[in-house]
């Protein structure tokens, strides 16, 4: 087995199996959740383990709860192939009651809602874990953390040793951890095999409907042409007729993009609405975003190289790349992500918001000749703010693929990607 590296979601899954009787890890598949939860285990059942999956079935369905029997944490691994599991851990939580007793995790293709009998609220927490953040993978340094930010108003200094070859080859790579740890061959090989998965398999089995593999494949190009935009299923609709798809329709894109939700493949970036001083309306469109951007760069066909011809679609992917690491990060620190856009046009890549009601602004530009810009977008967004309603922002941030870190005369942190953490 591969040298373990650690994840951000070992501080969350400690946290949750000291105030909760059990923990279910969400996420896409590939994404580490197995093994991550096997570091935390002191049992493990495996439900697709071939050579005993018919016996675990059989015992699932006459007394479910001799599966549940061993060392704790327990882990149930893959546990949707027995729904019945899910009630009964429910239920030996509550006759125990004792925190840690139980992790499961899946496939990323979640069980039907009307399968279970109680949603788990109370006794199953739940965690959300994604593809390798840049910190998890070791190829950011870390000077910078997103925890001081909030906290100090400090300025900074930092180095990243990543350059833009670098991050094309991390954006068509992917955070798959089985990427990650590769020690030579096709770098978006993985990602590749992953589109391949969706279209074929996993989005027609996460509601048991046969879906058109074409319909698919050209909904996942329209999203990686749209990706970091506020792409409403009618655009999305229009470019997939100009493209290779035939005639859908917008109840059919709906039903499609639902799926994909359900295996955590695209996770929209909501608007945030903050109290500001005018009267300007706030748009409440959400951004698309892949769960990773390799998905995006994987459905376009395009490799790092290619990546390093088209600054325009570089760009974009850039910037998700950056929205999944901001993800992992301030989900570490309780937190949550947003895109902020109103009518007059004035907008703000990402908006990181604490539970405490402190936030950060957050401009994702590329390279340098951006930053004059993106500093008076951050400006005129900390100038609308309601201060007498809300907390003026902790910090205002330019994240950048660019090499040096550094907090400019106007207070602005500008931070390299490779340098930031939690």
């Amino acid at each position: 087995m591969k040298e373990y590296l650690p994840r951000q979601a070992d501080v969350r899954l400690n946290e949750a199996l000291l105030s909760a009787g059990a923990v279910l890890i969400e996420g896409p598949k590939w994404c580490g959740k197995t093994r991550t939860a096997m570091e935390h285990a002191k049992s493990v059942l495996f439900m697709q383990d071939p050579d005993n999956r018919s016996g675990y079935l059989q015992a699932a369905n006459t007394k479910p709860s001799l599966l549940l029997k061993g060392e704790t944490p327990r882990l149930i691994d893959e546990w949707q192939v027995a729904p019945i599991l899910w009630d009964a851990v429910r239920h030996e939580v509550d006759m125990r009651g004792e925190e840690g007793q139980f992790i499961l995790t899946g496939s990323a293709v979640p069980v039907l809602d009307e399968m279970l009998t109680h949603s788990g609220t109370g006794r199953i927490s739940r965690i959300k874990m994604r593809p390798m953040s840049l910190y998890e993978s070791l190829e950011s340094n870390g000077e910078v953390r997103l925890s001081q930010l909030f906290s100090s108003p400090a300025s900074l200094e930092a180095i990243s040793a990543l350059k833009l070859e670098d991050l094309a080859t991390i954006i068509a790579r992917g955070g798959w951890p089985s990427a990650v740890t590769a020690k030579a061959g096709n770098p978006e090989k993985r990602a590749l095999d992953y589109v391949d998965s969706i279209v074929n398999i996993d989005i027609s089995r996460v509601d048991g409907v046969e879906k058109n593999p074409d319909k698919v494949y050209a909904l996942l190009k329209s999203l990686a042409r749209n990706i970091s935009t506020e792409a409403s299923y009618e655009t999305l609709r229009k470019d997939m007729e100009g493209g290779e798809s035939e005639s859908v329709s917008l109840p059919t894109i709906s039903s499609y993009y639902n799926a994909l939700q359900r295996i955590f493949v695209v996770e929209d970036l909501i608007a945030w609405n903050p109290s500001i001083r005018s009267k300007t309306p706030l748009r409440t469109s959400p951004k698309r975003h892949f769960t990773d951007p390799s998905i995006a760069a994987a459905a376009l066909g395009i490799n790092d190289v290619q990546l390093l011809q088209d600054f325009n679609t570089f760009g974009l992917l850039f910037e998700s790349l950056c929205i999944r690491d901001l993800r992992v990060y301030i989900e570490t620190l309780g937190g949550r992500v947003f895109h902020y856009r109103d009518k007059t046009g004035l907008e703000c890549d990402a908006v990181v918001v604490l539970r405490d009601g402190r936030w950060g602004a957050v401009e994702i530009k590329l390279g340098a000749y951006e930053f004059e810009r993106a500093a008076a977008n951050l400006s005129k967004l900390q100038d609308r703010i309601d201060k007498d309603k809300m907390n003026p922002p902790s910090f205002l941030m330019i994240l950048t693929g660019s090499e040096f870190g550094f907090t400019r005369q106007d207070g602005i942190h500008v931070v390299p990607l490779g340098c930031l953490r939690d």
